[in-house]
């Protein structure tokens, strides 16, 4: 059985920071670290204390993770950013709130005497007679300790402390990996109140010691069950959707989990039961049975997929799921040649600024409807060039997609006909194409990965006219519109002829027939990821210098990867993925930089080399490692150490060690990643997920159920203990259930809560 872990984390805002700049203000930005493992870092909001970044993640965790600290920084582009605060969230926290963790953290002043971090190897024994007993500290090694020096390292030494004595080890200099190998005894005196003290320090010549650390061991784990367990639960929710919304007077199952999902946890549902159904091939199966439960609980179209139901949140989730790439590829080029032009843009009067036009000498006060007429011509030529892009688009909308609007459009004619209800089955799927995807991505084009930055306050307003431009096509009532903000009038022709050329689009991508749906083009080799990265080898004794890199353009795909000078240069095998044994981090003071990553790789000869690639930022080294764990997930010969210093001389530069090819003194990290769109399906997990969430609501469905069967007036007994072919969907629910409870609480017994560990041991450091 496999044991895994996944946290979502949105970071919404900030309100009154400190100033830390001398104007008054400062440029904040959030850095997110797994147990002291920086893994997200937001975008900067400028000259602000009260920032909102908006961002979400998920990350995939292993189950051994301890905490999640949030630190707010202040950016600086002369000296060191500085830090405003911390907020550090336990797992036994985020245990406690099972449907999550949400509200206001007061952020709290960095102690540098709590700020520490890693792991100390050492073995505790009991040694002699019973009249002369001793205990022996052995002290072998530490790993991953803070860097207190300038130099990116520090000169650590251990104190142990016991009965009023102390003994301390030599200091290691330069290192974050020391290797001590050193025991220390003392006297066993069981009277003695006082207990044995480990203790990690910064040796500092001028200054006091730096404290860096002491014990501290916490272990939780969750258990995720072989997909053979989730089995029943799975066929019992495939064969409820392939019976559809009739099934001979019998209750829909789909229908009770729909009426007894809560709001908070709507979007959790719908993404997880989305996935599982695209993994079984039945996601337009699954849409179009909402799709039918929520028209026959709407009379008026206006209303229609207004809400956020099942069948919304659903069909917005499927759309992030399946067609991201899409969504790059349509909004990209338009998205970005609004952020590089940079041009002012201003329809509303009330919000028009007044600038100086013309050359030198020449100056003159541009009028509000110079601005207004300039600023309609500038959104008139994005649209256009956008819906130009859209119309175009059919043929890469992934087939899944055209075939579930297919049956959207149909099911709606079919509740809304067109004589009496006017361009209604268009509107439906304008409803989630324009407004809950292709808007909020253009609004917000960092949280949908089609930009690294927000925009700033100028952007930032045009991708908002253009948004609204966009949900005015969509709601194909440009009268309407230009009653409630009649300032976006001078778009109106421009608006009235995109409606017309929407719903052109739309009859052309729904015109697909069952046989393009399965006959989908043969796989092609998948690109995780690509991009340019600087890359260097290391070869020979000499100085491993940052100006020592090259820029290549790398491309990650499913079987190597690749490099070439251009993105359109023909490109050249570099690592197999079969190859690879790691991908981590490498400590600062090797390269002079915080943002290099090594890739440990085994050669045609079956040794291991290393190469080392610079990012520019640390989200694109986190995300790049993410890729690339992903991949090598199913390796069978990954690492389980490895040297976050670089082979220098003769020796490592993070332990010293001098043996090259000995085991490395940290550990590698292939349990955490970043969740991304382009992830492959994890049908185990998602069925835990939902298992969870249904025995959560069990006894609520079960209230509704009866409610049900009451209003319909069943017989309850019948369906309870009548024939197994005449059982509904819910009542066979709550057995599978009850068989999957039972079965966690077997696994868990069987295996043990913590695994029984040997005396000689990696204990964590904290205070």
């Amino acid at each position: 059985m496999a044991k895994r872990s996944s946290l979502f984390i949105r970071i919404v805002e900030g309100k009154h920071l400190p100033a830390k700049d001398i104007t008054g203000s400062s440029d904040p930005y959030c850095i997110v670290k797994i147990d002291n493992e920086a893994i997200i870092r937001t975008a900067t909001v400028w000259k602000t204390l009260s920032p909102f970044w908006g961002e979400e993640y998920e990350v995939h965790l292993p189950p051994t993770f301890h905490s999640v600290s949030f630190y707010v920084m202040d950016e600086d582009a002369l000296s060191r950013d500085d830090v405003i605060g911390k907020v550090c969230v336990t797992r036994d926290v985020l245990t406690a709130h099972p449907k999550g963790y949400n509200g206001w953290l007061n952020l709290t002043e960095i102690d540098p005497d709590e700020e520490v971090q890693g792991e100390i190897h050492l073995q505790i024994e009991i040694l002699g007679s019973d009249t002369a007993r001793k205990l022996r500290c052995s002290v072998f090694e530490a790993r991953d300790l803070a860097r207190k020096d300038r130099n990116g390292a520090s000169d650590p030494f251990v104190r142990v402390r016991y009965n009023s004595k102390t003994q301390e080890s030599s200091v290691v200099k330069k290192s974050c990996y020391p290797r001590w190998n050193e025991t220390f005894e003392f006297d066993l005196d069981e009277s003695a109140t006082e207990k044995l003290c480990i203790e990690v320090w910064d040796w500092d010549l001028v200054s006091r010691n730096d404290f860096l650390g002491k014990l501290q061991v916490r272990l939780r784990d969750e258990t995720v069950l072989p997909g053979s367990y989730y089995q029943p639960l799975v066929q019992l929710l495939c064969q409820e959707v392939k019976a559809g919304p009739k099934q001979d007077g019998k209750l829909c199952l789909i229908t009770l989990i729909d009426e007894t999902t809560t709001a908070e946890c709507r979007q959790e549902v719908a993404i997880n039961l989305v996935k599982l159904f695209l993994g079984q091939g039945l996601a337009k199966e699954f849409l179009d049975l909402l799709f039918k439960l929520e028209l026959d609980k709407t009379d008026e179209p206006n209303t229609l997929f207004r809400s956020n139901s099942l069948a919304s949140k659903s069909m917005e989730s499927f759309l992030k799921v399946a067609g991201m790439q899409y969504l790059h590829s349509v909004l990209g080029p338009t998205v970005n040649r609004v952020f590089d032009e940079k041009k002012y843009i201003e329809l509303d009067p009330s919000k028009v600024e007044i600038k100086e036009v013309g050359c030198s000498g020449l100056h003159r006060i541009q009028t509000e409807s110079e601005v207004i007429q300039q600023s309609t011509q500038h959104l008139q030529s994005y649209l256009t060039d956008l819906l130009i892009t859209i119309a175009k688009s059919v043929r890469t909308c992934p087939a899944t997609i055209r075939a579930t609007f297919r049956q959207l459009f149909k099911r709606v004619e079919e509740h809304f006909p067109e004589n009496k209800h006017k361009n209604v089955k268009f509107i439906a799927v304008t409803s989630f194409l324009c407004l809950r995807f292709f808007s909020p991505a253009i609004m917000s084009p960092k949280l949908f990965h089609l930009r690294e930055k927000h925009a700033d306050a100028r952007t930032s307003r045009t991708l908002l006219l253009l948004a609204k431009a966009i949900q005015t096509v969509g709601n194909m009532d440009a009268a309407a519109s230009r009653a409630k903000e009649g300032w976006m009038a001078p778009l109106q022709p421009t608006i009235q002829q995109s409606i017309s050329q929407m719903k052109e689009f739309i009859t052309k991508l729904i015109d697909i027939e069952e046989k393009e749906e399965v006959d989908q083009p043969k796989a092609q080799t998948l690109v995780v990821k690509e991009g340019p990265l600087f890359i260097h080898k290391s070869k020979g004794k000499g100085p491993l210098l940052s100006s020592s890199f090259k820029k290549l353009y790398f491309s990650l795909t499913s079987e190597a990867l690749s490099f070439a000078k251009t993105p359109s240069s023909k490109k050249s095998s570099f690592i197999t993925l079969a190859n690879i044994r790691a991908a981590e981090k490498v400590e600062e003071k090797s390269f002079g930089s915080s943002h290099v990553m090594q890739i440990i790789y085994a050669d045609e000869a079956g040794q291991l080399e290393m190469a080392y690639l610079q990012c520019k930022c640390v989200n694109e080294l986190n995300q790049w490692l993410s890729a690339l764990r992903k991949v090598c997930v199913n390796n069978a010969e990954m690492l389980g150490s490895y040297h976050p210093g670089v082979f220098k001389g003769d020796k490592w530069s993070c332990c010293h060690q001098k043996d090259k090819t000995g085991l490395g003194c940290d550990k590698t990290r292939h349990g955490v990643t970043l969740q991304e769109w382009n992830d492959p399906l994890d049908p185990d997990l998602e069925s835990q997920l939902i298992f969870r969430h249904l025995f959560g609501v069990r006894e609520l469905m079960r209230e509704k159920y009866l409610e049900m069967l009451t209003e319909k007036n069943e017989n309850v007994l019948l369906r309870q203990s009548g024939d197994p072919e005449n059982v509904d969907g819910p009542t066979r629910l709550f057995q599978v259930l009850q068989d999957l409870e039972d079965a966690h609480h077997t696994a868990v017994f069987s295996s043990g809560t913590l695994a029984d560990g040997d005396r000689n041991c990696l204990l964590e450091l904290q205070t």
